[in-house]
């Protein structure tokens, strides 16, 4: 017997190769303990300015912009500039349901 089929319009996974593959590429960027830590804040905090998420997340600019630049080739942040300072934001909004699961997983 097929499998059912959700009722909204989107493919189930199993279903879908290529929206399999494309969940992977997320989750593969998102396979870092600071670019976690950096989706996370967003989803917390909206838009925040990358001084602030260095300061917050305690980790050196420099850092932080390597991570953001894997988050933004992946399409997962979006970069706001403004009066010369970078604002980052959360570009994929059901990014804030996932780590709303991580952060209830208590797989140990």
């Amino acid at each position: 017997m097929p499998a059912a089929r959700s009722t909204d319009m989107t493919p189930k996974i199993t279903d879908d190769p290529a929206r399999a593959d494309h969940i992977a590429e997320v989750l593969k960027a998102l396979a870092h303990p600071l670019r976690i830590r950096i989706v996370a804040l967003l989803c917390q905090e909206g838009e925040c300015h990358v001084n602030a998420i260095a300061e917050q997340l305690g980790v050196k600019q420099a850092i932080l912009s390597q991570q953001l630049r894997i988050l933004r080739m992946r399409r997962l942040v979006d970069v706001v500039r403004k009066d010369g300072f970078a604002r980052y934001r959360i570009a994929e909004p059901q990014l804030r349901t996932l780590v709303r699961c991580m952060e209830g997983c208590t797989v140990s």
